[in-house]
């Protein structure tokens, strides 16, 4: 009878193999014991088989994205990457875990709601929304080139003290994801219990760190180095400065009323002793610095004291901006409402408020760069110099970042 029995099987098994396994099937040899004491092999479960279900061709395990080594233009010297290192393997795991609505209290919000590609990684919206009807309290920031700054601090109030910090802290915050931990909702424990028995997860930790153990520092870790490879050099105003030695000269590709702006931006203004320009440029470059148009870290509040969707409020904790670049797009046009509040929708509209700094006597923390003398600043700029400096900020927009697929959504559609 036992013979009977284990030919039954081993015909069985043979057949089944015959109908149902493919030359692709991914084999792993096991050794397992015959009652005869031979050993013989079995299918193995592929150690990728969750990762490619998830995410088919966007993600291949044996071939990833570039985003360790991705070049840069020679004169960009700025680099607070800190203690975060990039690789290529952090970088694919932060990405699904930016575009992930499971890190959502209610799987409805990834960090992507508010951070879209295709509007160089910020919001169109005023403030965004997040979980149950929850809104945010300033304008979504867009990231853009983050890595290449002087200021290693996130969000306009600078709370965060670096970018591996700020990353899980709209994941607790509960207006925006959830997980606060308040009013009966979970903490950010309960999200690494959750994403711990979801299998593509299981796999990315370990092909990641070497074994499948999620922490909030993994992945801090992970969506900061996804978010610093996001980098953006290919604009005009990158290909007319590879051309010459500094930005004080003309580049050869802009059009004149480019090269005006450019002047006006980078050339600081001379006041006279009531806050009047009298010569000069705008003085923009203080504190945005070319080549990386990124914010001083020592700017203080730049004069927009409101709150959003409030009539009201007053909010002068603000001394933090984003990058420049990518502020248009490479067709020049607007890519989100610009400020904490969103409340300027234009580059001139921007130009305008730095034209005329009224003296708000509740603002304590205006920068003192806009109150030259004690005076509110006056650059009475012209018609001509407005659509001059309008032309050269159109110039700091590229067009990869929008559509490299590396930065795009993981998750087959």
């Amino acid at each position: 009878m036992r013979l009977q029995s284990f030919i039954t099987v081993t015909l069985f098994v043979g057949i089944f193999c015959i109908i149902g396994c493919s030359k692709n099937d991914e084999i792993t040899v096991i050794p397992s014991t015959t009652p005869a004491g031979n050993t013989s092999a079995t299918t193995t479960v592929d150690p990728y088989a969750a990762i490619k279900l998830a995410f088919g061709i966007n993600i291949d395990p044996t071939n990833l994205e570039n985003y360790a080594n991705q070049g840069k233009p020679a004169y960009i010297v700025k680099n607070n990457l800190g203690n975060n290192v990039i690789t290529d393997k952090t970088a694919t795991l932060g990405r699904v875990l930016f575009y992930d609505k499971n890190l959502s209290i209610n799987n409805t919000i990834s960090c992507a709601n508010c951070h879209k590609q295709n509007f160089a990684f910020g919001d169109t919206a005023l403030v965004s929304a997040g979980v149950e009807g929850g809104l945010t309290i300033r304008h979504s920031m867009r990231l853009i080139n983050t890595r290449f700054a002087n200021e290693a601090k996130f969000f306009w109030n600078e709370r965060a003290a670096n970018l591996n910090i700020q990353t899980t802290m709209p994941i607790v915050d509960h207006l925006e994801m959830g997980f606060s931990g308040e009013n009966g909702r979970g903490s950010i424990n309960t999200l690494i219990g959750k994403l711990s028995t979801i299998n593509y997860y299981k796999e990315l930790f370990k092909f990641t760190f070497g074994d499948s153990v999620i922490t909030e520092n993994r992945m801090q870790n992970a969506l900061a180095s996804f978010i610093n490879s996001i980098q953006s050099f290919d604009s005009k105003y990158d290909i007319g400065r590879a051309q010459v030695n500094n930005d004080n000269q003309p580049f050869p590709n802009f059009t004149p009323a480019e090269n005006q702006g450019k002047t006006l931006f980078i050339t600081a203004p001379v006041f006279n002793a009531v806050g009047l320009r009298t010569t000069g440029g705008l003085g923009c470059n203080g504190c945005h610095n070319a080549p990386e148009f990124d914010i001083d870290p020592n700017t203080l509040n730049n004069g927009i004291t409101g709150i959003a969707n409030s009539a009201n409020g007053l909010d002068i904790t603000n001394t933090r901006a984003p990058s420049l670049r990518d502020l248009t797009n490479a067709a020049g046009a607007i890519n989100t409402p610009m400020m904490h509040t969103g409340v300027l929708r234009s580059l001139r509209a921007v130009i305008n408020h730095y034209n005329t700094i009224n003296l708000n006597p509740r603002n304590n923390n205006l920068d003192p760069r806009l109150r030259p003398g004690g005076n509110g600043q006056n650059l009475n700029v012209t018609e001509a110099e407005i659509a001059a400096v309008v032309a050269f900020m159109q110039t700091l927009g590229g067009n990869n970042v929008y559509v490299n697929k590396k930065w795009s959504n993981p998750f087959l559609n």
